[in-house]
């Protein structure tokens, strides 16, 4: 880029050329770099959609978790739990308060029911919003 800029300069600069090189159509230079940028991109396009076919692994989930957000509260639904009951466990998590914070709790973080996943198994959340979607941290 930075050659094809200098020699752009060179070119077409008055003080050292007085008679202008009169390039008006380039057929060959147009296929090279319409081409070239092409190439490097499906070179760099196959083994991506490789790796993104490999990361899709389907994995069967232990646990699929319902994650609705609401504009102050979330609606939490564990699905899975069909076994041991005829009804999904569903409950809402609000934030606390600011008068009702411990020392050590964070603020705008801290809720009342807590989502309890389990460590090193793979779950499924499903993420919706009942009105605006806000960040689920």
């Amino acid at each position: 880029v930075c050659w094809m800029l200098f020699r752009a300069v060179m070119l077409f600069d008055e003080k050292i050329n007085k008679v202008p090189a009169t390039i008006v159509h380039g057929a060959a230079i147009e296929i090279i770099w319409t081409s070239i940028p092409a190439l490097i991109l499906l070179i760099v396009a196959i083994p991506s959609f490789a790796l993104l076919y490999s990361m899709d692994e389907i994995i069967d989930p232990i646990i699929t978790l319902k994650v609705i957000g609401s504009q102050w509260y979330w609606s939490y639904e564990y699905s899975d739990n069909l076994e041991f009951s005829d009804e999904p466990l569903i409950f809402d998590s609000y934030m606390v308060q600011e008068d009702d914070l411990a020392i050590g709790q964070f603020r705008l973080l801290e809720v009342d029911n807590r989502v309890i996943v389990p460590t090193n198994s793979h779950i499924r959340v499903l993420i919706t919003a009942s009105d605006v979607l806000h960040s689920w941290a």
